[in-house]
This record gives C-alpha cells, sequence and structure tokens, in this order.
C-alpha cells in the first residue's frame, strides 16, 4: 500500500492509492455519519436521502445520472450504515473526473423533488415490507433494538412505516447541509489515478464547502435485552449478542480473531459443533461489529423451531468453550483467515479505496500493510482467550423471529 492522505483548508480529508496495473478507478465520499444520528421521529431520514439524490442532482435528471455514467461504462452506487454514509462510482481511469462531478452533485446539489420524494417513500416502504418479511433480515434488527435498548444505534436503518412518510424535502436538505460537514468527509480513491489530480479535483468541487462543527454522535451503551417476534416461519431464526470493543480499541484484533475462530467459517467451532457434529442448523455463523465508540460480537442461526432452544444454549456453550481453550492451531487458521482476506480486499481499487477510508474514519491515518498485518499478527493464544472471556462477562441480548426464547437459554 502507498497511500496518501491530504487534508483540505475546510478540514475534508483526500485519500489516494494508487493500484498498479490497474486500467479502472474507484472513488467514493465517505461520510462518518448514518442513521444512527437520525431524530427518532424520522427514523430511516438518512437511507431516504441516499435514494433521493439519485432521483436528480445537477443539471441530470435520473435518466440523465444513469445514462451519462453507463455511456462511459463505469457504475455509480451508494449504501447507508448505521455510522457511515458512501457515495461511490468506478469508472476508466482517464473518466475520474465525471465520477468526480457527479458524487459532488449527488451531495451538494440534488433537487429533492416533492414528487419525486413521494414516489420515493413508496420504494422504501417495499422496502421495509420485504425486510419485514424476510425473517434473516429481521432478526438481526431486532438484534440492535436488544442490545442498544432506546438508543438511536439500536433503530434499523430502513425506519419505521410512520417515521418514512413523515420526512418533508426540507428535511431531507438539512440533513445534507447539517451532517455532511467537511471535518466528517473523506474523498478516497485507488486504481489508475494520482494524488495530484484527486486533490486537484477535491479542491474545485469540494474545497468551498463551508468548515462547521458537525452534530454530537449519541453515545452508545449496549444494553442487553430480549426481542422475540413471534410470527411463524419455516425455521426459527436467532441471534445473541454481547459487548464487543470500538473499532479503535487495541483490543480489537484479538476480539476479531477469535470470533473468526469461533463461528466465522465452516472450520470454526459453531460450524463444526452445531451442523456437522449435530445436525441443529442450516446456517451458523458469528461476526464482530465495532463502532466508533462501542462494539457487538453476535452468533446468528436459522434452525428447526422445536430445536431453536436446544441450539442456543449449545452456541453459548461453545462460545464458552471456545474462550477456555481455543487452540494455536485455531489462531493460526482464524490468522491466515484474516491475512488472505485483507490481501484480497486490497486487490482491489474498490477494496483499497474503502479500506483506506475507514482507517482515516477509525484511526485518523492511513495504517500500512504492515501494521495490518502486524496487529494480526501479534495476537496470541493468550489475548484471543481473554477476549472471549471479556464476552462472557458482560450483558447479552437476545432475538428471535419464529422462537420464543429467553436472556437464561
Amino acid at each position: 500500500m502507498s497511500g496518501e492522505q491530504h487534508i483540505l483548508a475546510n478540514g475534508l480529508t483526500v485519500a489516494v492509492d494508487p493500484l498498479p496495473g490497474a486500467e479502472s478507478v474507484a472513488l467514493g465520499l465517505y461520510a462518518a455519519v448514518g442513521s444512527r444520528s437520525e431524530p427518532e421521529r424520522l427514523s430511516g431520514l438518512a437511507h431516504l436521502v441516499e435514494h433521493m439524490v439519485f432521483k436528480g442532482a445537477g443539471g441530470r435528471d435520473t435518466r440523465a445520472l444513469a445514462e451519462v455514467i453507463e455511456d462511459v461504462g463505469g457504475s455509480l452506487n451508494a449504501w447507508t450504515a448505521r455510522d457511515q454514509t458512501v457515495f461511490h462510482g468506478r469508472a476508466l481511469g482517464r473518466d475520474l473526473p465525471l465520477v468526480a462531478e457527479l458524487i459532488a452533485d449527488l451531495v451538494r446539489s440534488p433537487h429533492l423533488d416533492e414528487a419525486h420524494l413521494a414516489r420515493e417513500k413508496q420504494v422504501i416502504l417495499s422496502e421495509l415490507g420485504e425486510a419485514t418479511d424476510s425473517p434473516d433480515d429481521l432478526v438481526h434488527d431486532h438484534l440492535f433494538e436488544a442490545a442498544f435498548d432506546g438508543q438511536a444505534i439500536g433503530r434499523s436503518v430502513l425506519g419505521r412505516e410512520d417515521s418514512i412518510r413523515a420526512v418533508e424535502p426540507k428535511d431531507c436538505r438539512d440533513w445534507l447541509a447539517g451532517q455532511f460537514v467537511p471535518s466528517r468527509l473523506v474523498l478516497a480513491a485507488s486504481g489508475k489515478v494520482a494524488a495530484d489530480a484527486v486533490l486537484q479535483l477535491a479542491e474545485r468541487l469540494f474545497g468551498d464547502i463551508p468548515a462547521s462543527e458537525p452534530p454530537a454522535i449519541e453515545p452508545a451503551r449496549f444494553t442487553g435485552g430480549l426481542r422475540n417476534d413471534s410470527r411463524s416461519f419455516e425455521q426459527a431464526h436467532w441471534c445473541l449478542a454481547f459487548p464487543g470493543v470500538r473499532a479503535a480499541d487495541p483490543r480489537n484484533p484479538a476480539l476479531a480473531l477469535f470470533v473468526q475462530a469461533l463461528g466465522g467459517g465452516t472450520s470454526s467451532r459453531l460450524f463444526q459443533e452445531l451442523r456437522e457434529e449435530r445436525g441443529l442448523a442450516y446456517s451458523i455463523y458469528a461476526w464482530n461489529q465495532p463502532f466508533a465508540d462501542t462494539g457487538l460480537v453476535a452468533i446468528g442461526c436459522a434452525a428447526e423451531r422445536a430445536r431453536a432452544a436446544e441450539s442456543v444454549q449449545l452456541s453459548r456453550d461453545v462460545l464458552a468453550a471456545t474462550a477456555d481453550a481455543l487452540s494455536e492451531a485455531e489462531l493460526n487458521r482464524a490468522r491466515a483467515q484474516m491475512e488472505a482476506g485483507l490481501l484480497m480486499t486490497l486487490e482491489t481499487a474498490q477494496g483499497r479505496a474503502d479500506h483506506i477510508a475507514r482507517s482515516i474514519e477509525v484511526f485518523g491515518r492511513i495504517l500500512t500493510l504492515d501494521e495490518l498485518l502486524g496487529q494480526i499478527r501479534g495476537v496470541t493464544v493468550a489475548g484471543a482467550r481473554a477476549a472471549g472471556q471479556a464476552l462472557l462477562d458482560g450483558p447479552i441480548a437476545v432475538a428471535s423471529v419464529g422462537a420464543k426464547l429467553a436472556l437464561a437459554a
């Protein structure tokens, strides 16, 4: 990795990591703000705004936005999370200025027409209905509600029907103006690209945004709790969550490796014990999700309804056993998986752009490949076990769809 980082006078960060041999470029504007910053009455606003800017921006309507990027064989897209909103594009290197101009138009001069908003609300409501009908999606929303009870971070990114219907064009404009301030923005590029070219585009397209203090983000606290959804599906879907650590916490690499060994692949303890040895579940997995100020470690499963409680208890037993007796071989396997995943990600322009932006959001700078590998390679068995043991000492969140579980399951 050879990333460069620059900060404009207004506070916007520019990050560039050229990829030798590439013919394409990936460019993204990464905003360190998402659904957890929304007011409760407008839950879902961040995601709705992400949709709305594609309905027309700058001098182009919806069709023109789609046609102008596809005329050069490129693509333009976006995503919204609890702590991040990203607008990104891919094209051949020669079309970098076009991609940058389109992204700037989306964020700085969207039309936000009232008629378009009314139509897009229906699209979002359809998406919300689809998620509600998908137990594997629904259970994760229930899990966040249980883990962060009564807090903004616990609400669904998609919002609710009443809160989506309440959004007005002014709310969308106020969201972009108030939340997308330069100090929260990273313009990151990788592929066939030069740092000077990106800097010039950043200055021209974003350098005149006035600097301002971003609104404070409500701190999150893992509370634990229970959410049971009684609707009946073919299988029971459940999740358990435990308090994790924030993204920049020095303990995070050890925790990530522990979770990988616990349930990150088909060789993991959870997969081998629940699926291969017991036949309790078709789908069983674990993941680690750190945020700026907190974190969450979760186990998810789809099992027969009659065996849901049994699969929950066995998963907790496997978690405790792994924290007590994780082996050197298991740690090394998890380490190899994480190293390979990192290196494979950094082989792509999009992966590099995503990585350098997130590195800046978390650490304030671009971590080198040696530093990243050093974090992974520096974890000991004792450190990984300690990270696992810490999960057992805090509160727990339980969520289910199609099964009635208890916190003490």
